[in-house]
């Protein structure tokens, strides 16, 4: 484990590849007649560790949305001209001037009695606590509002690197308001149109400088700290009752109302003679007229979770369908590459039929995850409780899990005489060969002679798993094809 640690740490120019592994595998790339430059983008692609992340944050309305799409390249977040319609999906990847970032947008709550300066701090300390840096966005159309001083405070008291975004800059007349936001004292404002993107190419070079070429491992034993489990699920599912199971007393307030958690609550537990640090992501303070808000922060809670486990417990309610809102929040889970448990809570309340049912749900709803390990469990009873650990063990050692590169070749030499890819179009394409360049979770780069269908690709993961294991760990497969030359066949 130290040795692989140390070739990712010390090396990550070639992912998780030694020096010796790394000659080897370019003399075998140049042998089938691909571009060493090309080889080692792929590999720096497909080796990266985490993403550092940069949070957009402002009041309602001032254009975060719009700018988030920006700056992916392409129209994801929900934009509409009022204030608090982004939903669910919260976090995007995004690539600037060769460097790769994670974009978290926190563009939509709702106003609530209590006012907006409060649904806009609660937002933007969610969003502030995992960023490594953050862009603030203001209307220079409106100027500094009271809402917006009230964000500069709890900026300043982050101290996270601050890009000032004066959004609304459509031409040489407006640069003078954004001028004024000098006032705000975070810096020198750039003004930005992030509807027609005048201006954001260089609030984009400020936010690289901002940003860490690859960011703190927020987690796990490279620290020294315990092993970092996020409990995640819809409200009421019983993820702050199997917190208190779990530390044999109780930690954490429950209750019948859904939503009765406010704030993540890290806990530290000793199970099984090892001590994890559990991350309880229950609480969504729900308002009758708040629903849609409620659903948003849910989702920018969960992401925060994320960003800091290792290992992601989703907790669904066996009494109940698979929802909609239970696959979301797997789909997170997977996309932030952490490994994954699942566990059924409220067991012990399931008849024959209810269990037969859900059988036939986890088939249909749930197949996107057939690898992770399952637990059945009561967090009021404690039936199970004893399942937890082993299944989160097994899931932390497939997500560090790494395969040779000369065992992988050899695994793919008997995938493509066996199972070759279907004909198209007259040509057959062919996996040439590929490694393993990164972990945590593990990532593969494939090099093939001609495109890869889909299913293919799938097929490739499923034999992965056959023969290595990888249980309760997503897999990341990229495929760069041999670019055609004169010289090649």
């Amino acid at each position: 484990m130290n040795d692989q640690n140390h070739s990712e740490g010390s090396g990550h120019e070639h992912g998780a590849l030694g020096d010796a592994e790394f000659a080897e595998f370019m003399e075998l790339a140049a042998q089938e007649g691909f571009d060493r430059d090309d080889v080692e983008g792929a590999l720096d692609e497909s080796g990266h560790g985490p993403l550092p992340v940069l949070a957009i944050v402002g009041r309602p309305n001032v254009g975060k949305s719009t700018l988030v799409n920006r700056i992916i390249g392409r129209r994801e977040a929900v934009v509409q001209d009022k204030p608090g319609v982004t939903r669910d999906r919260v976090s995007y990847e995004a690539e600037w001037a060769g460097r790769r970032f994670k974009v978290v947008d926190t563009g939509g709550w709702e106003q609530d009695v209590l006012g907006l300066d409060a649904s806009v701090a609660a937002q933007a300390e969610y969003a502030i606590e995992t960023a490594d840096a953050v862009v603030f966005v203001v209307d220079s159309t409106v100027g500094a509002t009271d809402t917006d001083e009230a964000v500069v405070k709890l900026l300043r008291r982050a101290g996270k690197p601050v890009v000032l975004c004066a959004n609304k800059v459509d031409g040489q007349s407006g640069e003078a308001d954004a001028t004024a936001l000098w006032s705000l004292g975070l810096g020198e404002p750039y003004p930005v149109s992030s509807l027609h993107g005048r201006g954001t190419g260089d609030m984009l070079d400020a936010v690289l400088e901002a940003l860490p070429e690859a960011p703190a491992q927020k987690f796990g034993t490279a620290l020294g700290g315990p092993r970092r489990i996020a409990l995640i699920g819809r409200p009421n599912v019983g993820k702050s009752s199997l917190l208190n199971k779990v530390a044999g007393e109780d930690r954490v307030v429950v209750n019948e109302l859904a939503g009765t958690t406010r704030d993540p609550v890290d806990e530290l537990i000793e199970l099984g003679g090892v001590t994890w640090k559990f991350i309880d992501t229950a609480g969504i303070r729900r308002r009758v007229h708040l629903q849609e808000g409620a659903d948003y922060y849910a989702s920018l809670r969960t992401a925060a979770a994320l960003e800091k486990a290792e290992v992601a417990v989703i907790l669904i309610d066996a009494s109940e369908s698979i929802s909609v809102q239970d696959q979301r929040i797997i789909t997170m889970a997977v996309e932030a590459g952490r490994a994954v448990v699942v566990a059924f809570n409220k067991w012990d309340t399931l008849d024959e039929e209810r269990r037969y049912y859900l059988e036939r749900e986890i088939e249909t709803e749930l197949a996107q995850i057939s690898w992770a390990p399952r637990v059945n469990v009561s967090a009021v009873t404690g039936r199970h409780m004893e399942k937890l650990v082993p299944a989160i063990e097994t899931a932390i050692e497939s997500w560090e899990t790494r395969v040779p590169t000369g065992r992988l070749n050899s695994f793919l030499g008997e995938i493509v005489a066996s199972h070759p890819h279907p004909v198209r179009g007259g040509k057959q394409p062919r996996i040439l060969f590929g490694t393993q360049a990164g972990t945590k979770p593990p990532r593969f780069v494939l090099f093939a002679s001609g495109f890869l269908e889909h299913g293919y690709r799938r097929f490739v993961e499923r034999r992965l798993r056959e023969e290595f294991g990888f249980e309760g760990t997503p897999i990341h497969i990229s495929v760069r094809v041999r670019e055609k030359r004169g010289r090649n066949k």
